[in-house]
């Protein structure tokens, strides 16, 4: 099954044995020519290095030589990388002769080059798979997931999976259909629900996905359980003939070759490369605005100090993607005891919803509202944006006491990683008064996201954080 971490793999693994070839063609060429002029033919010499870089293109995306990278150990690493080297030479040297470059290009290039880039890309593979490893172990890549299995079939699926899922998957709960053995422990994975349960049992839990394995379980039943999934924003994986009209489906692999063939059931599809793009736009994004906090920070720090008492930043955990906990940095707006006193006054909230906001909030200080007015309060959540808890365009991450009272329609706006603006922030802002408006507008953003929308959300921010319109 592809998942964004297949994308980090493919590409970046082709992009890092281009610069293995180009770097090792390098080398190889000034042992030969210490000042890259003593040689017969320039122009023939770099382009037999840009034979070099199309072979590794081809037999990339072609043969797709890197496909089980991952599962692949040392041993393994090593005979793939040599065959991969042994091809390229063979290729490249029947290329040489029939273009009869063979008597213009080095022989000890060829060699030299051989046995540095063999060296270079086992070294490359195996620094990126400890990388790799390291990053797919962390909360924020982790793919986790719910098996769901009849009482027949939920032992040899949880073994399984356990066994054939990649590094990137980890199994947080399981669920028993048609037999009740919720509390057991089965090879550490509890079983928290059955049937009539689940929905209830799951909304406030973190995870990304659902295996489902229940080939006793009526069809019914199954729908039921895929469209309570999908309201909360969650992809199910069926391990059945599934058909329902206006959905969306794919056909794969759950576990590797050696696992489930399922049917994918998709809420929203998204191109993984453009998520990998968004991430990119994030990370540059995060940086530029870190520096613009950095450069602002005196001025705002000394403001926040000169009125009240207590820190200058204040932090609060938050609800990020499928329920993720991560704790969110703002510039401190209110006074030090704001979240004592937001117990008295409950009562005049104005919103309608588990979320609290009030008009001419006591709570605030005068340097708070000036901040608040232009947005430079939130200006420290850049560097969650840098960490990968953010983006800067998304959905508005909730408070773990709001995401507590979250019905399984409202969990579906953390279907996406929640961001700095997004569609509500620039419709109205603090003007909105219903909590339904504002999953209505984060959820349009969802169903309808590109990067294009994200450009104009942007872009509409800027002139919104200025004209200060809607801000309280």
């Amino acid at each position: 099954m592809i998942h964004r971490g297949k994308i980090i793999e493919v590409y970046g693994l082709w992009l890092l044995d281009l610069a293995c070839i180009w770097g090792a063609f390098l080398l190889a060429t000034y042992i030969r020519h210490p000042n890259f002029v003593d040689m017969q033919d320039r122009e023939i010499h770099f382009q037999v290095g840009v034979l070099f870089l199309l072979f590794c293109t081809a037999y990339s995306f072609i043969l797709d030589w890197n496909h089980d990278f991952m599962r692949r150990g040392l041993k393994k690493e090593a005979l793939a990388v040599f065959q991969y080297m042994m091809l390229m030479v063979l290729i490249i040297v029947s290329l040489l002769v029939f273009l009869k470059w063979a008597d213009v290009f080095s022989r000890l290039i060829l060699i030299y080059f051989s046995i540095i880039n063999l060296v270079f890309t086992l070294l490359a593979h195996t620094a990126i798979k400890k990388l790799l490893h390291v990053y797919y172990s962390s909360d924020k890549a982790m793919t986790k997931v719910m098996v769901i299995a009849d009482d027949e079939n939920l032992d040899s699926t949880l073994t399984r999976l356990q066994n054939e899922l990649e590094s990137s998957y980890q199994i947080i709960a399981a669920s028993c259909l048609g037999s009740d053995r919720v509390g057991q422990t089965l090879l550490g994975i509890p079983i928290i629900a059955n049937e009539s349960n689940i929905h209830e049992m799951s909304k406030q839990m973190i995870f990304d996905e659902v295996l489902i394995n229940a080939p006793t379980i009526p069809i019914m039943t199954i729908n039921e359980l895929v469209r309570g999934f999908d309201e909360m924003g969650i992809g199910s994986h069926v391990r059945l003939s599934f058909d329902e009209e206006g959905s969306h489906y794919q056909i794969n692999q759950y576990g590797g070759t050696r696992g489930y063939t399922v049917v994918s059931y998709i809420p929203v599809l998204r191109s993984h490369k453009r998520l990998l793009l968004k991430r990119v736009i994030d990370i540059v994004g995060g940086l530029a605005g870190t520096l613009f906090t950095l450069l602002l920070f005196p001025f705002v720090a000394m403001s926040i100090k000169l009125e009240s008492r207590g820190p200058v930043f204040f932090s609060q955990i938050r609800i990020g993607r499928n329920g993720r906990r991560f704790r969110i940095l703002k510039f401190r707006s209110m006074y030090q005891d704001a979240e004592e006193k937001k117990k008295e006054l409950e009562a005049q909230n104005e919103m309608k919803g588990p979320i609290f906001k009030i008009k001419d909030d006591p709570r605030i200080t005068k340097v708070g509202r000036f901040l608040r007015r232009f947005s430079i309060d939130e200006l420290p959540q850049f560097l969650n944006v840098l960490r990968g808890d953010m983006s800067l365009v998304g959905t508005r991450p909730p408070t773990e006491n709001e995401f507590e009272q979250y019905s399984g329609y409202y969990r579906r706006r953390l279907s996406m990683t929640p961001g700095l603006t997004g569609i509500w922030q620039i419709s109205g802002r603090s003007n909105i008064e219903d909590f339904d408006e504002i999953v209505k507008f984060d959820l349009q953003y969802i169903d309808n996201w590109s990067l294009m929308l994200d450009m104009k959300i942007l872009l509409k921010t800027v002139v919104v954080v200025f004209s200060a319109k809607g801000s309280k």
